[in-house]
């Protein structure tokens, strides 16, 4: 509990207080919340829930997992009514996931709490009727149940992703629209599994929630599929990330640093999530073109030869032939091209200028020089934060989106940069590195004509 910010804090305590307030509300008006006959019908469903809620599957949001045990709550609202389904949903406060903090098990089983309430009020509202259904009756169940769904899922969506950018640095506005929507489909979608277990429930009674568990865990097989599959892109661009950054000692670490920076300025403008994972791999791969630079070019000591600068003002196109089949990067090709244009057309490979320059190339183009600026190099120790950001402020307009620039700053400002430890000696084969940085805009390249 101290360790969320105080608005966690009191969200946190505003939705239990309003979980207990309804529970207490329907005691004393209704007397006994389950009549004791359904008392058998609320044990499965808790136990189906609890099952459920025990065994999520973990997403790509920090701290953040999901279960389809939902489904025996909305179960819940037709074979017991709003407070059945309030009780089931309670059950997520005593889930068994480990390593889970009892504050979140609260909030869980506060949250699913009130969605049961809310979804049974829209079932009673629109005349659903409660208990095990006829089967004559089955059809007129299926509208008020699609509504009460239709409350339960999107309320639970947002009373979650509420607390979670309370609590942590992920906001409301890093939601991607398209993944919402799919995901809220989705999520619809295995919402049907409670009709489901209210309807075989008036044939085969509690074996129903047994029958049931099958297609329910293959929703969560589903669910972790998708993860793996997050999980398999990150390995691929962390492998590409370490092949580039062997061929050059001092820069080891630089793409993962830009890739963070660069999250930094799309969170602060105010990319959704799906746009700040695409700038992410775009800035931990913005330098893989150099895989296909020789490695006595990159660490030349000295003036560059015109074909050998050229080989270098290559790298963003060979970057970009290397991982066009990769197709998951979405935008993240144009920041691999384009992160050397510059805002006033004197950049490379193709002198785009101002709003030509594709915005991901904008932000990667400020993350690029800024960690540049505030790491080790061969040739000198690391520049402070301070040094950097204002060589920053004197670039922008010229090599620097002035927006991209000024978002950085005020990301810096929330959340200070750490810059990376000093790099040791390096080996005898890697101490003759580069005196040059063709990152850093204070040292610009030296050129000699001939070959």
């Amino acid at each position: 509990m101290r360790d969320l910010p105080w608005p966690a804090r009191v969200y946190l305590v505003a939705v239990i207080a309003a979980a207990a307030a309804l529970i207490g509300h329907s005691a004393m008006v209704s007397g006994p919340l389950v009549a004791p006959e359904n008392l058998d019908i609320l044990l499965v469903l808790a136990l189906l829930f609890l099952v459920c809620e025990s065994m999520p599957t973990l997403l790509n949001v920090e701290q953040f997992a999901v279960s389809v045990s939902f489904s025996a709550s909305l179960a819940a609202v037709v074979l017991i009514g709003p407070e059945g389904a309030a009780l089931v949903g309670l059950t997520a406060a005593v889930s068994v996931r480990p390593g889970l903090p009892l504050i979140k098990r609260l909030f869980n089983g506060a949250q699913f709490a009130v969605c049961g309430y809310a979804s049974g009020w829209v079932y009673e509202g629109l005349n659903g009727t409660i208990g095990v259904p006829r089967v004559n009756e089955f059809d007129s169940l299926i509208g008020p149940y699609a509504a009460a769904t239709a409350v339960f899922v999107p309320l639970n969506i947002v009373l979650t992703l509420t607390m979670i950018s309370l609590a942590t640095s992920v906001r409301a506005t890093e939601v991607p629209l398209r993944g919402m929507v799919q995901f809220l489909l989705s999520y619809l979608g295995y919402g049907t599994f409670g009709l489901l277990v209210a309807g075989l429930w008036a044939t085969v009674q509690s074996i129903s929630a047994v029958l049931v568990l099958m297609p329910l865990f293959v929703a969560r097989w589903a669910f972790g599929q998708y993860h793996a599959q997050q999980r398999s892109y990150d390995a691929t661009i962390a492998a590409l990330c370490q092949a580039v950054e062997t061929k050059d000692y001092y820069t080891r670490g630089h793409c993962t640093r830009v890739s963070l920076a660069s999250s930094m300025i799309a969170q602060e403008i105010g990319m959704g999530l799906e746009r700040v994972r695409a700038i992410r791999y775009a800035g931990m791969l913005h330098d893989v073109g150099k895989l296909g630079v020789p490695t006595k070019v990159l660490q030349k000591d000295g003036p560059l030869t015109e074909a050998e600068l050229a080989a270098i003002q290559l790298h963003p196109m060979r970057g970009l032939e290397i991982v066009r089949g990769i197709g998951f990067l979405d935008e993240a090709y144009a920041g691999i091209m384009h992160h050397h244009e510059r805002h006033d057309g004197t950049g490379y490979p193709m002198g785009l200028a101002g709003d030509e320059i594709p915005e991901f190339a904008k932000v990667i183009a400020v993350a690029d020089a800024f960690d540049s600026m505030t790491s080790d190099r061969s040739y000198r120790g690391a520049r402070p934060v301070e040094v950097a950001v204002e060589e920053l402020r004197k670039c922008s307009g010229t090599h620097f989106d002035p927006v991209m620039v000024a978002a950085f700053i005020r990301a810096l400002e929330r959340n200070p940069w750490q810059p990376p430890r000093r790099v040791e000696t390096p080996p005898p084969d890697a101490a003759e590195a580069a005196i040059k940085d063709h990152d850093d805009p204070t040292m610009p390249i030296q050129v000699v004509s001939g070959p």
